[in-house]
């Protein structure tokens, strides 16, 4: 089985990636010892750069992943900030912000930062159209899932299974799967 490390912190990111990647014969080793992040627009170059750096750091074939909610009316915002967003204001206060505005429109995004050894890295990018709904709903999923509005239903909703089938982060993963597989 061949072996690659994902460095994160984040229990629910780890199982799905290690899920959809064990399915491929890949075995994926947790390291939450983190990385350094550097602050961008976009999380390709953030990606890039943390895969890169964990690649040399550990010698050993090493995926990162960033993801975030962009939402319209703010301009994309929390965008890459999703994660201390979610963190120091949580979904409550995200819903109180968007509290009277109608245009609700929302994308959630993840880059997968893929890097080997001594190698420039690569990244492979999912995304997901939906709304931001009025309430959070569902007990399933993390983070922003309870509010992430997919097709009249929130990815808090959904069954473990059913998410990894539609979510960002499996669009990113088919993407670096089916490199992967045109590489060997």
């Amino acid at each position: 089985m061949r072996k690659i490390v994902f460095v994160t912190g984040n229990k629910g990111k780890f199982r799905e990636v290690r899920d959809i990647l064990a399915v491929k014969g890949y075995e994926v080793i947790q390291n939450t010892d983190g990385y350094p992040e550097i602050q961008e627009d976009d999380l390709e170059p953030i990606a890039a750069f943390g895969a890169r750096w964990v690649a040399h750091k550990l010698e050993m074939p090493a995926i990162v992943d960033d993801s975030g909610l962009f939402i319209d009316v703010l301009g994309g915002f929390p965008g890459p900030y999703s994660a201390f967003v979610e963190k120091k204001l949580g979904n409550k206060r995200v819903l109180k912000i968007m509290e009277g505005e109608s245009d609700r429109n929302a994308v959630f995004k993840c880059v997968i930062g893929y890097c080997d050894p001594g190698s420039e890295p690569l990244t492979f990018t999912g995304a997901v159209k939906g709304t931001i709904a009025f309430e959070e709903q569902g007990a399933g999923g993390f983070g922003y899932d309870p509010i992430f509005d997919h097709n009249g239903i929130t990815f808090g909703e959904l069954k473990y299974e059913e998410k990894n089938k539609v979510s960002h982060r499996r669009r990113a993963l088919d993407k670096f799967l089916e490199w992967l597989e045109n590489r060997e």
